[in-house]
C-alpha cells in the first residue's frame, strides 16, 4: 500500500479520522508490541471505530523495544539523547523517505518553499553525538535550500554573527534555528539586531543551565535581539512529524498530526479545550512504528485548536527537544 501519498494527501479532519482509524487496524495486526500491548488492556480492536477510543502506546515502549510495524530493515535508526546510564530511545525507520516529506511538507506548509531561505542551524549539543532525528531533518533542510551560506554552526559565533549581518544587507530570507542553551549564549555575549529574521528554538537545556519556561526564553530572547516573536519546533525522536509555533508559544499540528489531551490520572479519557492534562499524539507519518504516542509532556488545547506545552510529567528525566519546564 502506498502509505506516502494517503498520508501527506489529508485534507480535512473526516479524512484524518478514517486514515487513522485505517493505520489503527494496521499496526494492530503487524505490530507485536503494540499488540500484546492491546492485549493486556483487553482491547478489542475490531470494537474501535473512533480515534478517542484508540490506546496510546506509552513512549517509554521506545526505549526497551523495538517498535515496528514493517517487516522491512530500518533505513535508519533515531536515537534521543540522554544521561550517562539511563536507557535512550530507538527509532527503527523503516522508509526514511516519509520521515523526509513530513519534515519537507511541514515546513513548506507553515514557512513556504525552503528555497526561500538561508537555514542557519546553532545546534552543538546534537552536532556531537550520532543519531539525531533533528540533525537529519536540518541537514536536508540545508541541502535544499541550496543557499551557499546556509549551515551548521558549532560554537563558531563570529562566523554566524558575519553571515547574519551580510545577510541582512542584501535582505535575504533567514531561518536561525537553536537548541534553547545555545540561542542564550548568543544572545547574552552579543548585542544583536535580529529583526526580520525567524528565530526558532527547538528546546535543549540538558543540564546545560538552569531550567526556565519556555515564556521566560522567549520574553529575554525577543530583547536581547530586537524581535517580536520567537518561534519553536515541537518534534521529538520517536515522532516523524513536527508542530510549529511562530509566537506566544502557541503550536499548530500539519494535517497528517494531531494533539489530544489526556486525564493526568486516566489515561483512557480526555481533558476538555482550556484544561491541562498529558499530551498524546497521533503521527500518521509513524505508519511503519507506532502512531499513537502517549507522552510524557504536560499541555493544554486552546479554543483556536492550537496546543500549549506546559512542561513535564517527571523532570528527572528530560529529554530531546522537550526541555523547557515550568517551576
Amino acid at each position: 500500500m502506498n502509505w506516502k501519498n494517503k498520508i501527506f494527501s489529508i485534507g480535512n479532519e473526516i479524512e484524518f479520522e478514517k486514515l487513522a482509524l485505517e493505520i489503527f487496524q494496521y499496526q494492530a495486526k503487524n505490530n507485536a508490541d503494540y499488540r500484546e500491548y492491546l492485549q493486556h488492556l483487553k482491547k478489542n480492536v475490531n470494537q474501535i471505530n473512533r480515534i478517542i477510543d484508540i490506546p496510546f502506546l506509552p513512549i517509554e515502549f521506545f526505549k526497551s523495544r523495538k517498535i515496528v510495524s514493517s517487516n522491512h530493515p530500518a533505513q535508519e535508526i533515531f536515537t534521543s539523547s540522554g544521561t550517562t546510564g539511563k536507557l535512550t530511545s530507538r527509532h527503527f525507520v523503516s522508509d526514511v523517505g516519509i520521515y523526509e516529506k513530513s519534515f519537507t511538507k511541514g515546513f513548506e506548509d507553515f514557512y513556504g518553499s525552503i528555497t526561500d531561505y538561508c537555514v542557519l542551524a546553532l545546534l552543538p549539543s546534537y552536532l556531537e553525538r550520532e543519531g539525531s532525528s533533528l540533525i537529519y531533518m536540518m541537514e536536508h533542510l540545508i541541502k535544499h535550500s541550496k543557499h551557499s551560506n546556509s549551515g551548521f554552526y558549532l560554537h563558531n559565533h563570529e562566523e554566524l554573527i558575519r553571515t547574519i549581518a551580510e545577510l541582512k544587507k542584501s535582505k535575504q530570507k533567514v531561518l536561525l534555528l537553536g537548541v534553547s542553551f545555545a540561542l542564550l549564549d548568543l544572545a547574552e555575549n552579543y548585542e544583536l539586531d535580529l529583526s526580520d529574521i525567524i528565530i526558532m528554538e527547538t528546546g535543549g537545556m540538558k543540564g546545560r543551565r538552569k531550567e526556565i519556561t519556555r515564556e521566560e526564553l522567549h520574553t529575554f530572547l525577543c530583547a536581547q535581539f530586537n524581535v517580536n516573536e520567537i518561534h519553536s519546533e515541537y518534534g521529538m525522536t520517536e515522532l516523524l512529524s513536527q508542530a510549529y509555533s511562530k509566537g506566544n508559544s502557541l503550536f499548530k499540528t500539519p494535517n497528517w498530526m494531531k494533539v489530544m489531551i489526556r486525564d493526568a490520572y486516566d489515561p483512557f479519557s480526555y481533558e476538555k479545550t482550556g484544561r491541562t492534562g498529558g499530551v498524546n499524539v497521533i503521527d500518521l507519518a509513524n505508519v511503519h512504528s507506532c502512531s499513537f504516542i502517549e507522552t510524557q509532556d504536560l499541555g493544554k488545547i486552546h479554543k483556536n485548536g492550537k496546543f500549549e506545552i506546559l512542561g513535564r510529567f517527571d523532570n528527572s528525566d528530560i529529554r530531546g527537544c522537550n526541555l523547557l519546564v515550568n517551576e
